[in-house]
């Protein structure tokens, strides 16, 4: 159940609102279903409708203008309060109704429990779903109304009346959510066939620009160059940066300014000393190292999202809610990288994400600086992306979006533990187009069945506890391609596979065999501890069907001929 709750200056103006059944479509037969004293005047159930309806006014009224004689009422001395039930929700009947909005008038202050002092109110029934609340904020001793927190205290209340009633209980925020764009902003943007309004639209580009940015100036700069966007920097008087902000060239129109928003309107976390503080604890990539020996930012961006469930297990909760944020940083920036069929699924998972990277965990950023780095040098890298890199980042995103999941239920996080929900959705569907053609390119050059079974020897040795799982697993021959791969590199298969299963757990993943795979081709990336890892790999996917000439105990994936260069020393 939702309360939505307004101040206003105009009690016969609502009560007009409230019975109306002409400009309403939706309003039928409304009619009171409870008051302040149980025998206020009932507009819907007379037959003179004007009279009763002034009547009930002047009663709401009667202390408000008292108390204007004594200079104590406020100018806007109306409360107004929906109550909507979910659409699942069975019809309450008028009883439950009334019993709903006395308790909700008694926990927000409005008519406490008890007191013969408290404010005058009625509930109005318009439609089967959802109920009116119209009170005036005047008490009986002509003092206002002590409602601080209404919607708070209305919120917990009702939480409790869910239960109670056995109705939908609604995912509870804690506050932190960005601010959803006004009806008057949803019209016009269906006014100028945009597809969201403004505000979400200078959401994205800003947490995008965040993104990719590695300092203030660097993001003022990017944001100012901005197709389509309007940027103002605030100063402080000694020239430093105090905040910006930004508006959408299209919220201009004729002979008016445009429309505005600071950081801190568009969302919680994008005011300026937080991005400040963000961008701060960002490491920054050497420009001139030699890219020979610069490390893949793809693998250290896997390698670093695949240690944020281990983060999220432990008793850190400030690091962990940085490592969520860096996670959804990242997020934001894959749509900039990722091909075109999957980038309307990863800009509806960062979308998604983003509701799950606040909480009223104050995030301590510095233990995220691997990710960030990453996700910025993944930005700056000249190659195009790699398939594969891609689709080992979004397995990777997949488990921490599942860990995400718990850590957000463990702290009763409802908003976010929806909001990730439905970005791994959004994830899933990314990764299952982006890992079909690696997957297989590499099944294609599966290794002969006698290096098969020698490998699954490995899979048993290794995992004892996850083997039969991997085996029976249909991926398991792009791992075993996978494992032929990197022992021609060098790199001894059974040691890779512990490496893999130990720095990354495979009970939340749907194919184990497919989150081996690309954990082993990243290990295989590495430099192998053999001087083997020199040889050439394409000869030896060539050499691996054994000639007739070879005996068969000694054929193998693994005993390619020796590099030209060895045969001539």
């Amino acid at each position: 159940m939702i309360a939505k709750i307004s101040n206003g200056k105009d009690t016969a103006g609502l009560i007009r609102y409230l019975f109306d059944t002409k400009k309403a479509k939706d309003h039928t037969d409304p009619h009171l279903v409870a008051s302040w004293d149980g025998f206020a005047p009932d507009p819907g159930r007379t037959d003179d409708f004007t009279a009763t309806k002034r009547l009930l006014v002047a009663d709401l009224d009667l202390r408000v203008k008292q108390a204007r004689r004594l200079g104590r009422a406020p100018e806007r001395h109306v409360w107004h309060c929906s109550l909507r039930a979910a659409t699942t929700d069975r019809h309450l009947s008028d009883e439950e109704w009334a019993d709903i909005a006395r308790r909700v008038v008694a926990a927000t202050g409005i008519a406490p429990q008890d007191d013969p002092d408290g404010c005058r109110w009625v509930a109005v029934r318009h439609a089967p779903d959802h109920i009116h609340i119209a009170a005036t904020k005047i008490r009986g001793d002509l003092r206002p109304a002590r409602h601080w927190n209404d919607y708070l205290t209305a919120d917990r209340e009702l939480a409790t009346i869910e239960k109670e009633y056995g109705l939908f209980q609604v995912a509870r925020g804690d506050h932190t959510a960005a601010k959803r764009p006004t009806r008057a902003e949803q019209e016009k943007a269906h006014r100028q066939g945009q597809e969201r309004p403004a505000r979400e639209r200078l959401r994205t580009i800003v947490r995008t620009a965040v993104a990719v940015t590695t300092s203030t100036d660097e993001f003022i700069r990017l944001l100012s160059h901005t197709d389509g966007v309007l940027v103002e920097v605030v100063y402080f008087p000694s020239g430093d940066v105090r905040g910006y902000k930004i508006a959408s060239e299209d919220t201009t129109t004729a002979g008016r300014q445009p429309i505005w928003f600071s950081g801190s309107e568009l969302a919680p976390d994008l005011s300026f000393p937080k991005i400040r503080a963000r961008l701060e604890a960002t490491d920054s990539q050497p420009a001139n190292r030699p890219s020979r020996h610069r490390p893949n930012p793809w693998h250290q961006a896997t390698t670093a999202a695949e240690r944020i469930p281990h983060h999220l297990t432990g008793h850190d909760d400030r690091a962990s809610q940085a490592h969520l944020a860096a996670f959804g940083e990242a997020l934001d920036a894959l749509p900039l990288l990722a091909p075109t069929p999957i980038r309307a699924q990863l800009r509806e998972a960062a979308s998604a994400f983003e509701r799950a990277t606040r909480s009223r965990v104050q995030a301590e950023h510095h233990h995220a600086r691997a990710l960030r780095s990453a996700a910025r040098a993944m930005l700056r890298e000249p190659t195009p992306t790699d398939a594969t890199a891609l689709a080992m980042l979004l397995d990777a995103a997949i488990l921490v979006t599942v860990a995400a999941t718990r850590w957000h239920q463990l702290h009763h996080h409802d908003q976010q533990v929806t909001a990730t929900q439905q970005a791994l959705l959004h994830l899933q569907a990314a990764y299952n187009e982006a890992a079909g053609a690696p997957l297989t390119a590499l099944v294609q050059h599966r290794p002969p069945q006698q290096a098969v079974n020698r490998y699954m020897r490995h899979i048993r040795r290794a995992l004892p506890e996850h083997a039969e799982q991997v085996l029976s697993d249909p991926a398991v021959d792009a791992l075993t391609a996978a494992l032929a791969e990197a022992e021609a590199l060098g790199h001894n298969p059974e040691r890779l596979l512990k490496q893999a299963v130990d720095q990354r757990a495979l009970d939340d993943a749907r194919s184990p065999a497919r989150t081996l795979t690309w954990r082993t081709q990243r290990l295989s990336a590495q430099p192998a501890p053999s001087a083997r890892g020199a040889q050439d790999l394409s000869a030896v996917r060539a050499d691996r069907t054994p000639q007739p000439s070879t005996p068969a105990h000694e054929a193998s994936a693994v005993s390619p001929p020796r590099p030209p260069q060895a045969r001539k020393r």
